[in-house]
């Protein structure tokens, strides 16, 4: 799968923070190029082995959970962030920008 084959239905993976307790995404800040961007993953199998290379507050709980792209793009579009799916190791596979 690559950004091409998304559609509006397909189930992506992203990292939950306070699941079930005022849950929000994880969201990444890049203070070099200042873009604040959502990690996304084609499969829960690469958002649960990235987790741990991602900057978070190590007191909250984090987990992967399946969303519809539809509803990440809304998302990132009403909030200001870019879309960027990862691999397992962190590595930068599509970079989206909802908000055009």
């Amino acid at each position: 799968m690559n950004k091409n084959t998304l559609k509006n239905e397909t189930w992506v993976w992203a990292i939950i923070q306070n699941p079930e307790k005022n849950e929000s995404f994880l969201g990444q800040y890049d203070e070099t190029n200042n873009i604040r961007f959502i990690p996304a993953f084609y499969s829960k199998d690469a958002s649960v082995r990235c987790i741990n290379q991602l900057k978070k507050d190590e007191s909250l709980v984090y987990e992967s959970q399946a969303i519809l792209y539809e509803d990440l793009v809304n998302y990132t579009k009403q909030n200001g962030f870019l879309i960027f799916f990862l691999d397992d190791k962190g590595k930068i596979l599509d970079k989206i920008a909802p908000l055009e």
